[in-house]
């Protein structure tokens, strides 16, 4: 005798049951696997084109030179894609109307910004770990003999490696609190593009590094990217945390906005 399933009951439902519903939206999205597969092919071809074009460092620039940092250099096209992704998570829902059926089954809006950030951010954080490794082992590849080839074994490769990967998918999550915040695809997209881009350039036009420095693509360039210490930036265990409460405080406002407002 086949055992019959049984019904949460009505209002009763947790924090799994918002995640699986999370994962099933995002994976049945055509724009979530066109978005990573432009992700995984953008960042393998910018990292290999850029290593190919890489010449050997003077003796002045030696003790400087950090093959590390240009193999990662598809992190700028990545972040933006992640991103953008990350917001249509969210405002994607409140375009076609759906949000309607998700906020009718998990009315606890705090709880829902939860699980798709989760699911979200655990699926980019997979993807983002994959992509920059294939990245760095094929990109070793491209250099010429005559430039001197890192190893995960180099001190501050491996870490540079693992928080480059970490990095997208802490850039998704920060899309997905523009989204929750906004509840525009335009307006947050914009957001998202003036805080990875148009300020961070900005300031450091008229600062140098003291501001720019705490945003997250100087941080990810100078900080989390890199094998050697770069000068007047933060360190990368301290860019790392920056961006961690970054994540955290936008995600707290997106979910706490939410359940401020009407659906």
């Amino acid at each position: 005798m086949s055992a019959v399933p049984t019904r949460l009951p009505a209002g009763r439902y947790g924090f799994p049951h918002a995640a699986r519903m999370e994962w099933i939206k995002l994976r049945s999205l055509r724009s979530t696997l066109w978005a990573l597969l432009a992700t995984t092919v953008g960042m393998i071809t910018v990292g290999v084109v850029t290593m190919a074009n890489t010449k050997a460092p003077g003796p002045d620039k030696q003790a400087t030179f950090d093959p590390v940092n240009n193999v990662l250099a598809g992190l700028a096209l990545g972040q933006l894609v992640v991103g953008v992704l990350g917001v249509l998570v969210v405002t994607g829902e409140y375009s076609s109307g759906t949000i309607r059926s998700t906020l009718a089954a998990i009315p606890n809006r705090p709880l829902l910004i939860a699980a798709k950030a989760s699911v979200f951010g655990l699926v980019t954080l997979v993807i983002g770990e994959l992509v920059t490794f294939v990245t760095f082992f094929v990109g070793r590849l491209a250099l010429t003999d005559a430039v001197p080839r890192p190893a995960l074994g180099d001190e501050g490769v491996l870490r540079a490696v693992l928080l480059s990967g970490a990095y997208l998918a802490m850039v998704g999550l920060i899309g997905i609190a523009l989204g929750a915040v906004t509840r525009h695809t335009a307006a947050a997209i914009g957001s998202l593009v003036g805080v990875l881009f148009v300020v961070p350039a900005v300031l450091a036009g008229l600062t140098g590094t003291t501001v720019a420095k705490f945003f997250p693509t100087m941080i990810a360039g100078n900080s989390l990217g890199v094998s050697k210490p770069v000068a007047d930036v933060l360190s990368p265990w301290a860019g790392f945390t920056v961006l961690c409460l970054y994540v955290v405080a936008a995600l707290a406002a997106g979910g706490w906005l939410l359940a401020r407002r009407d659906a």
